[in-house]
């Protein structure tokens, strides 16, 4: 779970924490709202009934239940103080959401965690005859943090002794205390039967730590995995580590789950996963997979040094009072130093305890070499946090970090202003989290500056599918699927979407299945069996030729606006991509290309409806393209305001926000595209809707 406002005060947390009101009577009209109806409300989606919501958490089956916790602020539409919300489905599809599991404490907020079944009451929490539900979350002190101090995220325990309705917390929290790591959070927990043992994935800033524990409340840090592998273009986050059979083989693999904020595929936040083996205490990545996530060598250019910032600053202007001590030698008081800078000093704006803003601008000089290169690291804050190149009196580059404390390597193509004066301007103009930057080294040089590259297997290639895990199963439960939801938003602008009694809703849920492919083994996303119950109407087509259409309406028995599935197949052998769009009455769209000779899938949104809520939105998502059938099924979910794409049973899925009008109740084939065949569309009826 990420913190990405500074909403917390502390007395507020504790009062949060202590006053827990009874609902209100329910009015006619309150009673229409709880229906879940308003605009872009999704019908076929868990969302809560109102408030925010981000990560699904303590995710667990048992006795023919699926619970779901997730993280909630009941009192407001943004991020702010974390509890753990809760929604219950017998079929995964109809949920009943309960009342609030967990609530802030003296000891924090509620972050990101897991639940398990004790089935063998292994705790001492429970009894043999009434084993325990007991999850593992993060605490978040933001008293603490607001200090300078970065050991505000310990690991602590809850159970209960009623199927998960109410919660116990542990008096010995927390079990696990913070070892001087910033971000330390989001543990989950499996059984590993080969050892006997509890085994629980913990992020650990940019690597995974995996502890071990006989009895869910003694933990034992046994190894870690990630540091030089895998994309590190933001935090870690949300591990979870799962035993998966490779279908059609008597082998199984381990899968390993990260969610990075940012740093997706597509901007933003997103899952990448690792395949390998795990022994009980130490995870191996695959040989073919170590290969193909070799990462590159970093490059930095010798050129013109216009400032490395070693002897102070006079070439440059200060306003506000976060450069006031610029430049700085290391860290400030009460701040985890940063790393990643050469010499002694650098430009670092968490002055005032990151609260401090202002700007610093550069004399004015011309631009005589193609690229301006630089250090830079802190918060991904775009427009608010960072640097700018000025021409003109315009902003026509700028960088924000990546919400990391280590500097990376950035880069500017500025050959078409050769020969113009321009001005650098650093800037701050966030005081809450991650309110800061570090610059350091600005070169100007005949060669842009190089990242090491870092490459990444991913969950999900769209913007839109994040910190996603399973349910826990016990080991001899009736559900053998590795069932996964994800939080259906992303970081970049969960907290801007155009809703207001709620914010975001969660993925479908998904059984995640490991595949040869031609690309190695790859993780499977499949839609859960369960949606086929919600389908009321159906229009087909033997096939759909380039300039054909095919419809239905949106409106389910109940008269209400919900969702549509299209499905059709295609013909990976054909020269010709795949090229359809979704359209509504009011002329909003989105296109979606399958390229197989590129191997290429993208989705364009930039017309889809509402967009201007964040500049960021509209760009088109690219994802590489993986089948492993020369002729596949895809099927495209859509409702209110989402879209989820399902290429070859899930083999690559891209998910995607979007907020029309109307639901798309129309598909077209693009005049390029080559022919659709065995085509539907269905009708979804709502969960929400009395029947």
């Amino acid at each position: 779970m990420k913190s990405v406002l500074s909403l917390i005060i502390s007395t507020a947390l504790v009062g949060c924490s202590m006053n827990q009101t009874s609902p209100l009577p329910v009015s006619p009209t309150s009673a229409i709202e709880a229906d879940r109806n308003e605009d872009y409300r999704p019908q076929i989606h868990f969302s809560p009934n109102e408030k925010w919501m981000n990560d699904p958490n303590g995710m667990f089956y048992l006795d023919g239940e699926y619970h779901l916790f997730f993280q909630h602020n009941p009192d407001a539409s943004v991020w702010g103080p974390m509890h753990w919300g809760h929604a219950v489905s017998k079929d995964l599809v109809h949920w009943e959401e309960r009342p609030i599991a967990l609530y802030p404490d003296e000891q924090g907020t509620i972050f990101s965690g897991s639940a398990v079944v004790d089935w063998n009451n292994s705790s001492g929490l429970g009894s043999d005859n009434n084993p325990p539900i007991v999850a593992l979350y993060t605490y978040h002190n933001a008293e603490m943090e607001k200090q300078g101090r970065i050991d505000y995220q310990t690991q602590a325990l809850a159970y209960s002794l009623d199927k998960g309705q109410t919660w116990q917390k542990y008096t010995g929290n927390p079990v696990i205390e913070n070892p001087g790591i910033k971000d330390f959070r989001d543990p989950k927990v499996m059984w590993h039967e080969p050892t006997q043992k509890w085994v629980m994935a913990l992020a650990q800033k940019d690597h995974i730590g995996f502890y071990s524990s006989d009895n869910l409340i003694d933990w034992s840090l046994e190894s870690t995995f990630g540091e030089e592998i895998g994309s590190h273009g933001g935090v870690w986050e949300c591990p979870e580590l799962l035993l998966m059979p490779v279908e059609g083989t008597n082998e199984s693999r381990y899968v390993l789950l990260v969610s990075i904020s940012p740093g997706g595929p597509n901007g933003g936040s997103a899952t990448q996963y690792f395949v390998g083996d795990f022994d009980g205490k130490t995870f191996v990545l695959d040989a073919d997979w170590e290969t193909e996530l070799a990462p590159t060598v970093a490059k930095f250019p010798t050129g013109k040094v216009f400032d490395d910032f070693e002897n102070g600053v006079n070439q440059w202007r200060a306003e506000g009072s976060a450069f006031s001590s610029a430049p700085t030698n290391g860290g400030h008081t009460n701040q985890p130093p940063p790393t990643g800078y050469t010499g002694v000093s650098l430009i670092n704006s968490f002055a005032d305890e990151d609260r401090a803003t202002g700007s610093l601008t550069s004399q004015s000089f011309t631009i005589t070499e193609k690229f301006i290169n630089f250090r830079i690291g802190g918060g991904h804050h775009p427009d608010k946090v960072g640097i700018q190149l000025i021409v003109d009196g315009e902003v026509v580059k700028s960088e924000t970090g990546l919400n990391r404390e280590t500097l990376h390597h950035a880069s500017w193509d500025v050959s078409e202003w050769m020969g113009e004066p321009a001005l650098l301007r650093i800037i701050d103009k966030e005081a809450g989290s991650w309110g800061h930057t570090y610059i350091d080294d600005i070169v100007f040089a005949n060669e842009p500056a190089e990242n090491r590259l870092e490459p990444a297997i991913w969950l999900d290639h769209g913007t839109d599918n994040y910190a996603g895990v399973t349910f826990f199963n016990t080991p001899n439960s009736n559900e053998s699927r590795h069932v996964f939801m994800g939080w259906m938003s992303n970081w970049l602008y969960a907290n801007e979407v155009p809703t207001n009694k709620w914010r975001s809703a969660m993925t479908l849920p998904r059984a995640l299945k490991l595949l040869n492919t031609p690309k190695g083994l790859r993780v499977q996303s499949q839609l859960v069996e369960e949606l086929d119950s919600l389908v009321e109407a159906t229009e087909q087509a033997t096939s759909l030729a380039p300039g054909e259409t095919i419809s239905l309406s949106s409106l389910d028995s109940s008269g209400r606006m919900s969702a549509l599935r299209y499905s059709f197949k295609v013909d990976a052998e054909l020269a010709s991509p795949v090229l359809v769009g979704f359209e509504n009455d009011q002329g909003e769209f989105v296109d979606i290309e399958i390229d197989h000779k590129r191997s290429v899938v993208s989705l364009d949104r930039s017309q889809s409806g509402k967009v201007g809520f964040n500049e960021q939105f509209s760009s088109v998502q690219e994802g590489t393209l993986t089948t492993i059938n020369t002729q596949y099924s895809v099927s495209i979910v859509i409702d209110r305001s989402s879209l989820e794409l399902f290429i070859d049973d899930g083999t690559t899925v891209m998910t995607s926000l979007i907020f029309p009008a109307s639901v798309y109740d129309t598909m077209s084939v693009k005049t390029d595209s080559q022919p659709l065949k065995q085509v539907s569309v269905e009708r979804l009826g709502s969960i929400w809707s009395a029947k």
